[in-house]
């Protein structure tokens, strides 16, 4: 086993369509990365050039989130043509997500079964806050997610929840409560879960019971600093196998993935541990097969 130079795969980035952000939301990307958003935003619109990107970061694979926000950012259906194009470049190492509409569309079943099976998505995305719902609203007020997640459960297509609050104006951040994730972890429990962001900033207890509570509860440590992962989760070890590294890259405040990961690398925790984070855990749940 090699040490301290794993091989990474970033279970988490924002590889998605920057044009179509409004001018709002896309002025926060602007803070960080200034004129370097115009090179940004033409990587991600070429696969070969993306590619390069990572050979350059030292990141093997990538889960390509993507996700409707029609209200907030100006995501509407265009991004499931986008990404499924884009990651059929290069399938080994370009992994679609997509996302039902919950708030505008008229059928939700019809819509989940073209993700899952037409487009063939390897992952589907709820995003509470930037969406305007609970994830467990099947409850009441949504009960056709219920046939979303069980349509998902069935086709073995991981469901990832983002856990944590948000920056953007207009964004719901209550919706981003893990415990939610509790009743869907009952309700489905074939359902493979996965917490984006382990609850950051305010919920990572909530977040660390639901691992070791649920067996089909995992999650990704993206948009946490690495150097303070530890402080979030003292434990890390213990669910280490239930955890997957992701940058959250190009998002406001991200530095990069490569220097995220060299961050992670120099933790005090078992060299077992880095390897099960920085790739077992990612490639086993969304990558095999």
């Amino acid at each position: 086993m090699r040490t301290n130079n794993y091989p990474v795969i970033d279970a988490h980035a924002h590889i998605c369509p920057i044009r179509m952000i409004k001018p709002g939301p896309l002025a926060e990307w602007r803070k960080t990365y200034g004129d370097k958003l115009d090179s940004i935003r033409e990587t991600l619109e070429d696969p070969k050039l993306l590619l390069q990107h990572l050979d350059r970061e030292g990141v093997e694979k990538v889960v390509c989130i993507n996700y409707i926000a029609r209200d907030l950012f100006g995501f509407t259906d265009e991004v499931h043509d986008y990404v499924e194009k884009f990651c059929k470049y290069a399938p080994d190492r370009l992994l679609p997500c997509g996302s039902v509409d919950p708030i505008y569309s008229s059928d939700l079943e019809k819509d989940a079964e073209d993700l899952l099976y037409r487009r063939k998505m390897r992952l589907l995305k709820v995003h509470g806050p930037h969406q305007g719902f609970s994830p467990n609203a099947y409850l009441d007020s949504m009960p056709m997610m219920a046939k979303v997640y069980a349509m998902a459960e069935k086709a073995g297509v991981p469901v990832m929840f983002h856990t944590g609050t948000s920056i953007f104006p207009g964004a719901r951040s209550k919706y981003g409560d893990p415990m939610a994730i509790d009743d869907i972890a009952l309700d489905f429990p074939k359902l493979k879960i996965i917490m984006a962001h382990g609850g950051r900033p305010l919920w990572m207890a909530e977040a660390f019971f639901l691992l070791r509570r649920h067996a089909n509860v995992y999650m990704d440590i993206s948009g946490i600093p690495p150097k303070h992962l530890l402080r979030y989760f003292p434990r890390i070890e213990e669910v280490a196998d239930k955890s997957m590294f992701g940058t959250d890259w190009p998002s406001p405040g991200i530095p990069g993935m490569r220097v995220n990961a060299e961050q992670f690398r120099q933790l005090p925790i078992s060299e077992e541990a880095k390897r099960k984070i920085l790739y077992d855990t990612a490639d086993r749940l969304l990558f095999a097969g």
